[in-house]
């Protein structure tokens, strides 16, 4: 996927999530982020929205100004769709303003601008509409393509140099001396080799034998390995080796869910 189709889906994504939360009680709890209420929920989407929207628009080398800009949510939740629909569109024409080698911050310390904050986005809206469909009861569906490029863009974010070296909790529990993990998608093309090394996490795109491996449909994996459902409440997912091991690393994927 480019940048074009990243947003396409942000903006479609983004416009049932709105659907679904539009004049909603703000106080509903969202089970899979136990920190957080449905307006909580509504508001780190929406803002997250005309962040990107202003750091990649202006082309921004650090993001204080985007973060001082923070927009809260309305407090009227029969305001919230029109509210979240606005955000995702601002994001989408900031991205189609700019060329995709436009020099702009992003926390992985890869410097990939753009490229990453289209993903990241798009990444974004999978996870957390699972988010709001667990609070409200709805179906969650994403398509199989669709999640390997969600389980993509999760994992390569995770395993970041950025976001290693700005979460030292993260890295404290990561370091290992060769440990491997591996993810396969078994209705879609993706697989993934995780290797935890005293200074990094190593993500290869790869068939490898591993110390654990999880297999299995491409958005049960998402969400599993995003800590939005637990591994035991996926049975169409495989697993083969060291579940502890598998454990430990579902246990620091909390970067959202916090």
């Amino acid at each position: 996927m480019d940048a074009s189709a990243y947003l396409t889906s942000v903006v479609e994504q983004t416009a049932t999530f709105a659907e679904w939360v539009d004049g909603r009680d703000a106080a509903i709890p969202v089970p899979t982020c136990p920190k957080w209420t449905l307006a909580d929920l509504v508001d780190h989407v929406g803002a997250t929205h005309r962040m990107v929207a202003m750091l990649v628009g202006e082309q921004l080398a650090e993001p204080s100004r985007a973060f001082a800009a923070y927009v809260p949510a309305p407090a009227d939740s029969g305001r919230w769709g029109t509210w979240m629909v606005e955000g995702a569109a601002a994001a989408q024409r900031a991205v189609a303003s700019v060329d995709g080698d436009a020099a702009v911050w992003d926390p992985s310390g890869a410097a990939s601008g753009v490229a990453f904050w289209s993903r990241r986005l798009f990444g974004e809206a999978c996870v957390h509409r699972a988010d709001a469909a667990a609070a409200l009861g709805r179906r969650y569906e994403l398509a199989p393509e669709s999640a390997v490029a969600a389980l993509e863009d999760w994992l390569d974010t995770m395993t970041s140099r950025g976001y290693w070296e700005n979460r030292p909790d993260f890295a404290a529990g990561m370091r290992g001396d060769g440990q491997s993990l591996h993810f396969h998608a078994t209705d879609a093309p993706g697989e993934w080799l995780a290797r935890r090394e005293a200074d990094r996490v190593v993500l290869e795109h790869t068939h490898a034998e591993a110390d654990v491996t999880l297999r299995g449909p491409a958005a049960d994996l998402l969400l599993v390995l995003s800590r939005r459902r637990r591994l035991d409440a996926a049975p169409s997912l495989e697993l083969d080796g060291d579940r502890a091991l598998l454990d430990r690393w579902i246990d620091h994927m909390d970067w959202v869910t916090d």
